[in-house]
């Protein structure tokens, strides 16, 4: 069974920078991945999503400003995220794109950025 393991979440202030990850156990690579995220008392949203072609697609809120990208290598993909917002304040989540079967969701990592 597909684990994942979100990583890198912490406390930035407005304008800021940071970059998450998540890493696949018991996957050979990504094909298809996405990230995700739900603010508190809102539904799970897409953030954005790359497929084995390297392709990516991004959520018109976050387009211009975060970049997703994978190492197979290592199994992982990350989300780098350049000018942040308050509203971009959430616990972000990988998984399978809209569409694809999903994996278990993973712990999450908090993203919270202060005005």
């Amino acid at each position: 069974q597909v684990q994942l393991v979100e990583s890198g979440g912490g406390l930035v202030q407005a304008g800021g920078s940071l970059r998450i990850s998540c890493k696949a156990q018991a996957i050979s690579k990504f094909r298809n991945i996405a990230w995700y995220r739900q603010a508190p008392g809102k539904e799970r949203d897409f953030v954005a999503s790359i497929t084995n072609e390297n392709i990516p697609s991004y959520a018109d809120s976050v387009k211009g400003r975060f970049t997703i990208s994978i190492d197979n290598s290592l199994r992982t993909v990350y989300l780098e995220m350049n000018g942040l917002k308050p509203e971009d304040t959430a616990t972000y989540y990988c998984n399978a794109p809209p569409g694809f079967d999903l994996y278990v969701w993973g712990p999450g990592t908090q993203v919270i950025v202060s005005a």
